[in-house]
């Protein structure tokens, strides 16, 4: 007779490092396939969707369900145009500015703050409509929030917006203070359609363990965004441009890589833990980068060649190789993005997938309790 597990006793049940491989929810978001190098946004490629779609529209398609059709699609590209004139949104900048250059902690600060003062209330005591109008309001306002911050921390007074461009295009405006060019604003377009959703990484999962307690939304964006600056998540990017900055020649890249990986050290912008073929984000970004052209690319293809050599000799047996976030430093580094904004780019992009998710995980009454395996000493008796 099999003898079953002690569903009661958690320190019975084998618990994988990191919950590795752990299925911990249903979803119809997104899925990535980590053997055969692919991953999907629906019943879309998400590369194909990059490629091919604007960001409004897979925005869309996060939130809604579907792809719009043309007229959908303007009228919902004018409700995120309308928060560049968001007047809530520009008295929470000048407020939180004081707070310093680092504009995640303001957009941290932000979230709660629009939600209180729209009256926003917790997703358990809201329909999917209304936990959608919430989750949109919010997401709308992280790109003018974000640009405003910067140029608030850097002395700079925000600009007119683009009325005929997107939300891409004003963003890099607001950034850079000129208009980008198509293959610009394309680029960029991208990189971050690549990188809205990528399975249960732990910035979602907090999103959703948030809103399983039946939270507001902006508590859930505000907890997944404190997950997401953390070096190992969202703060890879420009890591690996202060990696490229110490290369004097191209000679000196074999030398560096090996003395890293001696030393013990991780190679930014390598290795990633669900795909064991080739990240195909970082192929794509990878032909942008072509495209745009320069020598800190060169540079860029030198460093991966050499990189492959170096991880597969010193670690033989494991498919370390260029991540999304190695090419994503090198897209946006090109096409004007302050290397402090990198994580906060990544983070625009990002909150579209938590938002869907949010409202996916709220439609479900069951709060996220998972168990612990204690490990530590015996119970003393008396």
């Amino acid at each position: 007779m099999s003898v079953q597990p002690d569903r009661m006793n958690p320190s019975l049940i084998a618990v994988p490092r990191g919950l590795t491989n752990v299925a911990v929810t249903d979803t119809e978001i997104s899925d990535v396939h980590g053997l055969e190098g692919y991953y999907q946004y629906r019943e879309h490629s998400a590369i194909d969707l990059a490629r091919h779609a604007t960001l409004e529209e897979v925005w869309h398609l996060f939130l809604f369900g579907a792809l719009p059709g043309p007229a959908r699609a303007a009228r919902f590209a004018d409700v995120l145009r309308s928060a560049d004139d968001d007047a809530d949104v520009h008295e929470l900048v000048a407020a939180l500015a004081p707070l310093g250059p680092d504009v995640l902690h303001g957009v941290k600060a932000a979230w709660p703050l629009l939600s209180a003062r729209r009256g926003m209330r917790p997703v358990y005591d809201l329909t999917e409509e209304e936990r959608r109008d919430d989750a949109l309001l919010l997401t709308a306002a992280l790109p003018p929030l974000l640009t405003a911050l910067w140029r608030r921390a850097n002395g700079d007074a925000a600009g007119p917006a683009l009325p005929d461009r997107g939300v891409v295009a004003n963003y890099l405006h607001q950034l850079t203070g000129r208009v980008p060019t198509a293959q610009e604003e394309r680029a960029l377009s991208a990189y971050l359609i690549a990188v809205v959703d990528h399975g249960l990484n732990a910035s979602t999962f907090t999103a959703r363990v948030i809103a399983s307690t039946g939270a507001d939304v902006a508590s859930a964006l505000a907890g997944a965004l404190g997950s997401l600056t953390g070096p190992l998540h969202g703060g890879a990017p420009s890591r690996v441009l202060d990696a490229l900055d110490r290369i004097e020649s191209p000679h000196d890249i074999g030398p560096w890589i090996r003395g890293e990986l001696a030393a013990g050290r991780r190679l930014m912008g390598f290795g990633h833990a669900v795909y064991r073929t080739a990240d195909p984000r970082s192929e794509l970004l990878k032909a942008i980068a072509l495209d745009l052209g320069g020598d800190r690319v060169e540079l860029a293809l030198r460093f991966e060649e050499e990189a492959d050599h170096a991880l597969a000799a010193s670690k033989p047996g494991r498919a370390l190789h260029a991540n999304v976030e190695f090419y994503a430093a090198i897209v946006m580094e090109r096409v004007g993005v302050p290397r402090e904004m990198f994580t906060p780019t990544f983070a625009l992009a990002r909150a579209i997938g938590w938002s869907a998710h949010i409202v996916e995980q709220a439609a479900d009454p069951k709060i996220i309790r998972p168990s612990a395996r204690y490990t530590g000493p015996a119970l003393r008796r008396a």
